[in-house]
């Protein structure tokens, strides 16, 4: 009597297993918890991401590598080395550790090597063993735990402050692109107010849709011819030269930690996953650049803009499940690799007033949080400010972007203010 007042699907399960087909009492925990915290909010914040993350940068990219002479096949492997590379080294870590983690191309070191090989006329083998040696300093860093001792004497405010500096442009952006695009940005920015108040969990996602579906109306779409071929991977062998270690290998390195890590440590910290270890992932780019760097992949570091989409409140409330935009932003990032042509063309298809809107809407809750978090002490409120305002200025001296010199102009005017 009690095998038959069973559920039909129970007693269609325990056939199953008795039978030896699979059954979801045989799939791995790991696979079973990550389909659980899956949603289409942290999905969509993923995509988002790769859509801000490639499309504001994959110009400067692609001019680097024309300065260095790459050619078309060698500019496809670049795209196969840095979707890879950002791919794996966000998706695997992110579901080892249940945490957003988030890798991306040096955008600042793509303009270090343009501007380098435009003024040395470096070869491309010349500019691969200068990213060899830049990787090299990357892995060391992250092996001896510098870099993390640093930012751990770095005060929360300064660094929520140099977190709002560096995303604040593109809130900028977004509301400036209103000159030029005022009916797309008015509408996807009505949006997110509407999903705020009625759905808070699923409004940026919302945004997304209903701009994609104006550009799909008002015909501002430009679908590229896409390529769905696989790219091949173009080895190149790196030729050793102090002119390019020093011109390109060492800028290349301290913008990439000044510029890039240090803001992606601050996005971390910020979003509140203190528990992340900075050291291993630091490690883990670095390693991943000296692997592919052969291929194309010129420095890989951790993210702070695609990273702030991924960890903020709109990719999911509850914090220990949005690692899974982490996840489909690298599962993403693969494809790109694997089919650069495809996706590439369908990421550039939409028009840049739509990119910077949907950037700057959704971060604003980050910006927020961190102006908060960085105003919140008065003791530190005006080197917090001092640091948000020349981050945000966009500076640059040496070479060295004003991410670092944000937190130079910031770490002065505390000591001052405590002596």
């Amino acid at each position: 009597m009690k095998r038959l007042l069973q559920p039909p699907i129970c007693r269609a399960l325990r056939r199953m297993e008795h039978t030896g087909y699979p059954s979801v009492m045989t799939i791995d925990p790991s696979a079973r918890r990550l389909w659980a915290d899956a949603s289409l909010s942290a999905i969509a914040a993923g995509f988002i991401a790769v859509l801000v993350g490639f499309t504001s940068s994959v110009a400067i990219v692609f001019q680097a590598a024309t300065a260095l002479g790459a050619t078309q096949a060698q500019l496809a492997s670049w795209m196969w080395a840095l979707g890879l590379g950002m791919g794996l080294c966000s998706l695997l870590p992110s579901w080892w550790l249940r945490m957003p983690v988030m890798v991306a191309w040096s955008t600042p070191g793509a303009a270090v090597l343009a501007a380098g090989a435009a003024a040395g006329g470096f070869t491309l083998a010349q500019a691969t063993g200068a990213f060899l040696v830049s990787g090299l300093l990357i892995l060391l860093a992250g092996l001896t735990g510098a870099f993390t001792k640093l930012m751990d004497r770095l005060p929360m405010a300064l660094a929520a402050a140099l977190l709002a500096g560096v995303l604040a442009r593109f809130g900028l952006q977004a509301f400036g692109e209103a000159t030029t695009e005022p009916v797309l940005v008015s509408v996807m920015l009505l949006t997110y107010l509407l999903g705020r108040r009625l759905a808070p969990r699923y409004a940026v996602m919302a945004v997304l849709a209903v701009g994609v579906l104006l550009c799909v109306i008002r015909g501002q779409l430009q679908l590229a011819q896409i390529d769905g071929a696989l790219v091949r991977p173009e080895f190149v062998v790196p030729e050793w030269s102090l002119a390019a270690i020093i011109s390109l290998g060492l800028p290349l390195f301290v913008v990439t930690m000044a510029s890039q890590n240090l803001p992606g440590v601050a996005a971390i910290r910020a979003a509140g996953y203190d528990a992340m270890p900075i050291s291993k992932l630091i490690t883990l780019t670095g390693a991943a650049t000296l692997l592919l760097a052969p291929f194309g992949a010129f420095a890989l570091n951790l993210s702070a803009i695609t990273a702030a989409i991924a960890m903020g409140r709109e990719a999911h409330d509850d914090p220990a499940r949005r690692y899974v935009a982490a996840m489909a932003c690298g599962a993403i990032y693969v494809l790109i690799g694997l089919f650069g042509g495809a996706v590439a063309g369908l990421l550039l298809a939409f028009p840049k007033a739509f990119v910077a809107a949907i950037a700057g809407i959704a971060l604003l809750g980050t910006i927020g949080g961190a102006l908060a978090a960085a105003l919140k002490d008065e003791a530190d409120r005006e080197p917090a400010l001092i640091t948000f305002l020349v981050t945000l200025s966009g500076v640059t001296v040496v070479g060295i972007g004003s991410a670092f010199w944000g937190v130079v102009a910031g770490v002065l005017a505390l000591l001052l203010a405590r002596r």
